[in-house]
């Protein structure tokens, strides 16, 4: 596969992984991205021998541990809208992840979290509506 054919399937990669809520910059504008979206995206996530949800739950505690909220909520609002975890799911991260990352670590993704839930039931009840 060359690299613009990999570009591609990174492409529809990030966007079936982030539930379509990612921009995607147009190939060639930036050299991060395109390596990105060729390596990451094209190569590791494609990959079947983990799933999208064991995937996705271990990227889940690395955030956290990490104390990044911000990835960590755009990570669990797509694990939502891809049907991966529920609510009751994502909540029940923190008290996992408190024992193991710490009570701040986790304590500061309870915000992130319930703006998560929040956004994603708002747009499944207007979609329903």
């Amino acid at each position: 596969m060359d690299d613009s054919e990999r570009w591609k399937l990174g492409e529809a990669t990030i966007k079936d992984v982030y539930a379509g809520d990612v921009i995607v910059p147009p190939e060639g504008s930036y050299a991060f991205s395109d390596n990105m979206l060729r390596q990451l995206f094209a190569e590791l996530w494609t990959r079947d021998t983990l799933s999208m949800r064991d995937k996705r739950i271990l990227l889940l505690g690395i955030l956290a541990e990490k104390g990044e909220a911000a990835t960590f909520k755009i990570q669990i609002k797509a694990s939502l809208k891809r049907g991966e975890i529920n609510p009751e799911e994502a909540r029940e991260f923190l008290l996992f992840i408190a024992q193991y990352a710490g009570y701040p670590r986790a304590a500061a993704m309870l915000v992130p979290i319930e703006e998560a839930i929040a956004e994603f039931e708002k747009e499944k009840s207007a979609k329903s509506a």
